[in-house]
């Protein structure tokens, strides 16, 4: 059971806050939508949750059953899909399957072939990256994030170059294999994104009267 506590967060890059005084609690499943217009800071919020990115004011905990973890430990408990995350083009899916199991193993120990059926790419196992079309890349990096055993999900703008069957195709995953994952959506407010989301949290709430 992991529980995510944002306590003051704030970040500014020079001398421009692009949000503070966030407090808040995320409880374990919860699915709970960001949003924001482009520039707003969704993707920077995410960054920090992931730990990827430092806080310039205030702290984030993970506490997995009580026990507050150490924020270099964060990657094992979570999985991302994101438009500036990229996968190895040079390696082919059947690569990229292989390559992601070294670091995270996958819901009901998912072989190759049920992966791939499951992303729609069966056709692709042995084209490298570089070859698909940007759907079929973010089918296939929504379904690394989606799919891998963690507890923590986090997506940022999630159907960007997904067409009308990518966006069904996206609903569906949501449907069959997120109900045991918290998971957070960092979104323009796109209906199909969230549409599945128990609350939805707007990052402008937390610029009102930044100063220095």
């Amino acid at each position: 059971m992991l529980e995510i506590q944002l306590q003051g967060v704030g970040k500014k890059f020079e001398r421009d806050w692009i949000f503070r005084g966030i407090d808040l609690t995320i409880e374990s499943t919860k699915k709970i939508a960001f949003i924001g217009s482009n520039g707003s800071g969704k993707s920077t919020l995410l960054q920090i949750i992931s730990g990827f990115v430092g806080v310039t004011e205030g702290e984030i905990t993970f506490k997995r059953s009580g026990e507050i973890l150490e924020v270099e430990n964060w990657y094992l408990h979570l999985t991302c899909a994101t438009p500036y995350l990229d996968l190895p083009e040079e390696y082919t899916l059947k690569e990229n399957y292989h390559f992601f199991k070294q670091f995270k193993q996958f819901q009901n120990n998912i072989s190759l072939d049920e992966f791939a059926s499951i992303a729609n790419l069966q056709h692709a196992i042995d084209k490298p990256i570089r070859y698909f079309s940007s759907g079929m890349k973010q089918r296939l990096k929504l379904s690394l994030a989606i799919l891998a055993q963690s507890e923590l999900l986090l997506l940022d703008e999630p159907t960007s170059n997904l067409d009308d069957d990518g966006i069904t195709w996206y609903k569906m995953m949501m449907e069959k294999h997120i109900a045991t994952k918290t998971t957070l959506v960092f979104s323009n407010n796109h209906a199909d994104e969230i549409y599945f989301c128990e609350k939805k949290i707007d990052i402008s709430t937390f610029k009102k009267d930044i100063k220095e």
